[in-house]
């Protein structure tokens, strides 16, 4: 599978005691900050562009700082910030590092709030200054706001424009740095809000102080400034005052899980992290609802809050195909039982050849979707001896009988990832000679010529591995024909919620489609779809509809896989090819708790969504098929 960047991975942990009970206990101080880098590690499968973590030091004493941050861009983003972090305690020494309340007071990322995030790029900007956690600074401690997010708004624009007629002036417009100046904005009005009332009771000086941080509630800068937020998205986030906070998009797009306890409160984007790092079982996770927050006060007491309305919760489908740990005991059941439900395609495809098939996977991630495949195969197989068994009637001999009991599928792990690609070679045909080596195959594991061989991989996106490496590298097994099968169905249209598929043209489905409407004179259609796109760019999102759905529905998806078949054969390569994808009812069936199916139905959850393929689909006329 050609690898997608998506999205991001937070980490977050509340510590519920002082630092010196986690030394007394667990005989250091830095629980924590141990906890956040086991959280972070376990999901670097979620960004490994950068990464960052922000640290709150609640009992800092004025003129010491209290609010922490450290990060770093690269695949081992992790390491770095982590080192950078241990690097500054070499300054103090051994007495002061065991000493809980010296270094609560006194050592840098010593504190009871962690906040971790890991990056993918999925809009093209990078550097330093895009890698999170971002911070909004100020003398006053209850102003001062850190957030980091996995998420993606498709109406920055409009977001932006909310604050600036406030008389705002941003100096960067991204959708996290918008999103930190906007809830800045409600946090200071709320801060303000609370130094009013602290006045009208006779406070002063430093009373006032201790009101506002023991009073303010980040729930109401959340519920001013969600309303406008059109994405998926987990935004976490914490006060100099020490208020701590998470919420989920309404639509439940982007996942969020938590865990309490009388120690510590946790979050992360996927359920096994947690039960790793804590050692608990699934019941003891808690998946936070669509539209929900949790807040905990600066005191440590938590809330549940439901911010803004839950929309029809739809989430991400592609978490529980690709994106997700396939440690988590549901994503596992959903991927098996995606291989299962593939099992009449690909009898289609082999002819009903079982006993000439070999079975197998492209490593790694459709493992749990290959050993469901053959699973349903196998059943598939007793069906059939049972069958055979009645028909006989008692007629059958002992050896008979033992050569129907015993047929069994064959599988065989075919491909190996074998290196990765490097960029030193971008072009040409040196890369492609390359590109036909990241895969390697077991010699000998089919009889040539005479075998078929079908290989499941989690999904079929661009094509561009499939034709420079995987169909060349198994081509040299000889096989009868490749069956290549994508568990998920096929990917038409572009994410905006957090993964980088944004141009129609990088789709194999939609390439093919295209062709198909070159080959069938179809054009004129092509055209009317992109002048209604075009009419309706004055609409409110609201408003709008998703044309791109006629192309699709030109043509059979049997039409399209067909198409997309005859696309990433490779020059040289005579076999007979077929390409096997999911529908959506097998998805919808494997897993029902995640309906979110855009990618693969158009069907986007929020007004953003369809705007933005309006305009993907535009662009694509105006930068592409016209040239």
């Amino acid at each position: 599978m050609e690898q997608l960047k998506h999205e991001c991975g937070v980490a977050m942990v509340r510590l519920m005691k002082p630092l010196d009970h986690y030394h007394r206990k667990y005989g250091i101080w830095m629980y924590g900050l141990n906890k956040l880098y086991l959280m972070m590690e376990k999901q670097h499968n979620r960004g490994q562009e950068g990464a960052g973590l922000a640290c709150l030091k609640m009992n800092a004493a004025p003129g010491q700082e209290f609010l922490y941050r450290e990060r770093a861009e690269g695949n081992d983003a992790i390491r770095k910030v982590f080192a950078a972090v241990h690097e500054k305690f070499r300054d103090f020494d051994p007495g002061e590092l065991d000493d809980a309340d010296f270094a609560g007071r006194h050592i840098p990322f010593a504190g009871e709030v962690y906040m971790g995030h890991l990056r993918y790029s999925t809009t093209g900007k990078s550097g330093l200054s895009y890698v999170h956690p971002f911070l909004r600074r100020s003398n006053w401690r209850a102003k001062n706001l850190c957030i980091c997010a996995n998420f993606n708004m498709t109406n920055v624009d409009e977001i932006f424009s909310t604050i600036a007629v406030k008389g705002q002036h941003p100096r960067m417009i991204s959708d996290t740095y918008i999103l930190l100046e906007q809830l800045g904005h409600r946090l200071d009005r709320e801060s303000e809000r609370r130094f009013n009332e602290a006045v009208a009771r006779g406070l002063a000086d430093t009373d006032i102080t201790e009101y506002i941080e023991h009073h303010i509630d980040v729930a109401a800068p959340l519920r001013e400034s969600s309303p406008v937020w059109d994405g998926g998205y987990v935004l976490c986030g914490v006060t100099g005052s020490g208020e701590s906070f998470v919420m989920r998009d309404p639509w439940g797009i982007r996942p969020a899980f938590w865990y309490s306890d009388d120690e510590v409160w946790a979050l992360a984007s996927e359920r096994p992290v947690l039960q790793t790092t804590f050692n608990v079982e699934a019941p003891a996770i808690h998946e936070l609802m669509p539209g929900q927050a949790v807040v905990i006060s600066r005191t440590g007491n938590m809330r549940l809050e439901q911010i803004i309305e839950p929309k029809r919760t739809l989430p991400c489908s592609f978490e529980r195909v690709y994106f997700s740990r396939g440690s988590d005991i549901d994503i596992y059941r959903e991927r098996k039982q995606l291989g299962r439900n593939l099992v009449n395609p690909i009898l289609e495809a082999i002819d009903g050849e079982i006993d000439d098939t070999v079975f197998s996977y492209i490593p790694n991630t459709a493992e749990s979707a290959f050993f469901g495949m053959a699973q349903g195969f196998n059943e598939y197989l007793n069906r059939c001896k049972a069958q055979e068994i009645i028909e006989a009637n008692g007629n059958l001999t002992p050896e008979q009988l033992e050569k129907i009991l015993g047929r069994r599928i064959r599988t065989e792990k075919v491909a190996w990832k074998d290196i990765k690609l490097r960029t030193f070679i971008s072009e040409g045909s040196s890369r492609n000679d390359l590109a036909a080596h990241v895969y390697d195959i077991t010699y000998g594991s089919l009889r040539p010529g005479v075998d078929n061989l079908v290989v499941i991989d989690d999904s079929i996106v661009r094509g561009t591995t499939l034709c420079e490496s995987i169909i060349r590298i198994l081509d040299r097994l000889s096989p009868k024909r490749i069956v290549v099968v994508s568990s998920s169905p096929q990917v038409r249209y572009p994410d905006y919620y957090g993964i980088d598929m944004a141009r129609m043209d990088e789709f194999i489905a939609f390439r093919a489609a295209i062709q198909l409407t070159r080959e069938r004179g179809l054009g004129h259609v092509v055209e009317k779809i992109y002048q209604d796109c075009l009419a309706q760019r004055s609409l409110p999102s609201g408003e709008m509809e998703n044309h791109v759905k006629r192309l699709y529905a030109l043509f059979t998806d049997r039409e399209i896989s067909e198409k997309i078949a005859e696309m990433v054969r490779p020059e040289g390569v005579d076999t007979e090819i077929h390409i096997v994808y999911q529908s959506l009812e097998g998805l919808h069936d494997a897993c029902p708790r995640s309906p979110g199916d855009w990618y693969f139905s158009g069907d986007y959850p929020t007004p953003g969504g369809v705007r933005r393929i309006n305009e993907a689909f535009i662009n694509y006329i105006e930068e592409t098929y016209r040239k």
